[in-house]
């Protein structure tokens, strides 16, 4: 058994909200909200054989299209955004991008989060969901339905406390055009969708 530490949750900011006027907006509480998530982890028997062969990135966790970046904060606690948004529809389907052990599954500050330890040794953090569809300890493979998504989708990387811009790490799915018959006949079967991983090359 693969002991998943959790971070000390003390040593985050407490945020009090008072009747003086302050505003804390829904953003800020909601990025807090999955620093916490993130950090709520329980000891979990993560599987620890490496995936051979596949794609070189992860499949995107919802099929919608990013919305909000990942911002680096330049600090611990400093502003930013430690993941990315997808500006998802409720009922979208969310999954798992990579293989491990679910460590949580949970409500926080009013969000509903999924945490997965993957075998990867990087720590997932899925939130904005609506109805949750796996629970703590379940071992989940790629592309394992874990959610549904509530409306907008937030989605993170962590390793051990340092988060990682998951934008690198994610591919998208491409589709192949196909020719659809005019005369009346019946469409062929749809080819199968390809993960495009990023170029770095490329990219830069």
């Amino acid at each position: 058994m693969r002991k998943v530490r959790p971070s000390a949750v003390r040593s985050l900011p407490r945020v009090s909200i008072r009747s003086t006027g302050v505003a804390v907006s829904r953003r800020v509480v909601r990025h807090l909200a999955a620093a916490i998530a993130g950090s709520l982890v329980v000891t979990v028997a993560v599987p620890t054989s490496p995936v051979v062969g596949g794609p070189s990135c992860y499949p995107p966790p919802v099929e919608a299209p990013v919305v909000d970046g990942y911002r680096a904060p330049a600090c611990r606690y400093c502003a930013g955004h430690r993941g990315i948004d997808f500006g998802a529809r409720r009922g979208d389907s969310v999954r798992a991008v990579a293989a491990g052990v679910v460590a949580f599954a949970g409500t926080v500050a009013g969000t509903r989060y999924v945490v997965v330890a993957q075998v990867d040794g990087l720590r997932a953090t899925y939130g904005g969901l609506d109805r949750v569809l796996v629970s703590t300890g379940v071992e989940v493979r790629v592309g394992r339905r874990l959610a549904t998504a509530a409306g907008q989708v937030y989605f993170g990387l962590r390793q051990g406390d340092e988060y990682l811009d998951p934008t690198p790490r994610l591919g998208r799915w491409r589709r192949p055009a196909r020719l659809v018959p005019t005369d009346g006949s019946a469409r062929p079967p749809a080819p199968s969708a390809r993960l495009e991983c990023p170029d770095p090359a490329r990219d830069r």
